[in-house]
């Protein structure tokens, strides 16, 4: 049983509804997942779930590796029903008119049926004409339900309803009211990571309710249950090579918790102890033989790290020391010398800055030129990159990826290296850099052997 619930376009509530649906029908058993290059959404998924939310992209994925991460997922969580949050607009890809990297495409290799939310303020039969232009315009999408948010009242919701059932031969499956209490606060990057914020688990309650009480839960169930089995051919999301044991300490806390749960599990499969520290509240490092940092919000608790003196000193013994270090993104700024002013682990002699403006957001192809931590030379990988900031680079600074696609750090060039570590604004999913995991431990045990 499968379900994508997908938007016209951004802002129509997505998050708050798929959240929602989740959290109402958690105690039936749902795995959730999230289309796109996405941290925070799928962390409101877990904690409505229970179960880790996993991301699909046809970016970073073929057809056959989408339906093994999905077909995996649900297998690691013993979950009846897979429900899935697009991105942007149903069609919304990385081209005009291809189908890369939209939400349609995971729906087409699952061959999972969709329910299209739309934004119907101050729309009635223009509704049933925005269903008939979703369902012409790709035959093998199944719309098969419509959700209306921000209906007015009642008589707004039966009339939209009406429109799209008798013209469009649509089912309306519910209609949720406009109503500041769903609203939830956001951040540059999105909304608030589930992470940093108790009060977040009353929203997802709230929402949960709100579903329950204006959706069709068993009409959504039905829809799930049409989706028959998934088949065509699956394919392994990443190489397992190392069977040396390694432990890598992974950065956990409210300033880094973007990470893709599929990158975590790939480093497991090559042998990996996954230790996970806090650079906020740790005092320093616990005994590892290498350290990934991923992306979060560094800036926001810039003060704070700057005041754990002996976290940051502890990690620049480590890279002294000759132990390799993996940072992205904000991993990549905690470990330079500065963020605004805010003295950081010095690992990299740079400065960080927070800018007003997206310095980065675009899908990354990126080439590696120099055997590195995490590829070999040669190796062609794709990744994202999302972030305010800028890293101000000087004098021969030594750069491990060239980017074919995308901004990196400067000059289209990305993963800044200073000896055994690599830091780098790409953030990679396991599936899109299947090298990942098997270099990074393999590099992991045979420095710890020079050292």
């Amino acid at each position: 049983m499968r379900l994508v619930l997908a938007g016209t376009g951004s802002a129509v509530g997505k998050t708050t509804i798929a959240t929602g649906i989740m959290r109402a029908l958690s105690d039936r058993g749902i795995q959730p997942f999230k289309v796109g290059p996405d941290y925070i959404d799928p962390s409101y998924h877990t904690m409505a779930t229970g179960n880790v939310s996993r991301n699909l992209d046809s970016f970073f994925m073929t057809d056959a590796q989408i339906r093994e991460a999905f077909t995996r997922a649900m297998k690691i969580s013993g979950a009846r029903m897979g429900i899935i949050e697009g991105v942007r607009g149903l069609y919304e890809g990385i081209s005009a008119t291809g189908d890369t990297g939209s939400t349609a495409s995971v729906a087409k290799a699952l061959k999972a049926p969709v329910v299209l939310i739309i934004n119907s303020r101050s729309l009635v039969k223009s509704a049933a004409a925005m269903v008939l232009g979703f369902r012409s315009l790709d035959p093998e999408v199944k719309i098969r339900g419509v959700i209306l948010n921000q209906v007015k009242n009642r008589r707004h919701y039966l009339k939209t309803k009406e429109a799209i059932e008798k013209l469009t031969g649509t089912e309306v499956v519910g209609g949720i009211p406009r109503s500041a209490e769903l609203e939830v606060e956001q951040r540059h990057l999105g909304l608030v990571p589930a992470v940093e914020r108790e009060q977040i688990a009353s929203y997802i309650e709230k929402w949960g309710s709100a579903m329950e009480e204006y959706l069709d839960l068993e009409a959504l169930e039905d829809i799930m249950a049409s989706a028959g089995k998934i088949d065509g051919e699956r394919e392994p999301l990443w190489r397992r090579e190392n069977k040396r044991k390694v432990k890598i300490g992974v950065a956990f806390d409210e300033a880094f918790n973007f990470y893709y749960r599929e990158n975590i599990e790939a480093l497991e499969d090559n042998a990996a102890s996954v230790v996970y520290f806090s650079p906020l509240h740790d005092e320093e490092l616990p005994d590892v033989d290498a350290v990934y940092i991923g992306g979060g919000y560094p800036e926001v608790f810039a003060g704070e790290l700057e005041s754990n003196r002996s976290m940051r000193i502890s990690v620049r013994k480590f890279h002294a020391d000759g132990r390799p270090i993996f940072g992205e993104c904000g991993g990549l700024m905690y470990l330079m010398n500065s963020i605004d002013g805010h003295k950081m682990c010095g690992v990299f002699p740079y400065s960080a800055e927070m800018t007003k403006n997206v310095q980065g957001l675009s899908y990354v192809i990126s080439e590696a030129v120099s055997d590195n931590l995490i590829t070999e030379e040669g190796d062609v990988f794709r990744g994202h990159e999302f972030h305010y900031s800028r890293v101000s680079v000087t004098g021969d600074a030594q750069f491990a990826f060239r980017v074919l696609r995308g901004r990196g750090i400067m000059d289209s060039m990305d993963g800044i290296t200073s000896g055994s570590a690599l830091a780098s604004y790409v953030h990679i999913h396991a599936a899109s850099c299947p090298t990942f995991a098997a270099n990074f431990t393999r590099n992991a045990w045979e420095l710890q052997d020079e050292v």
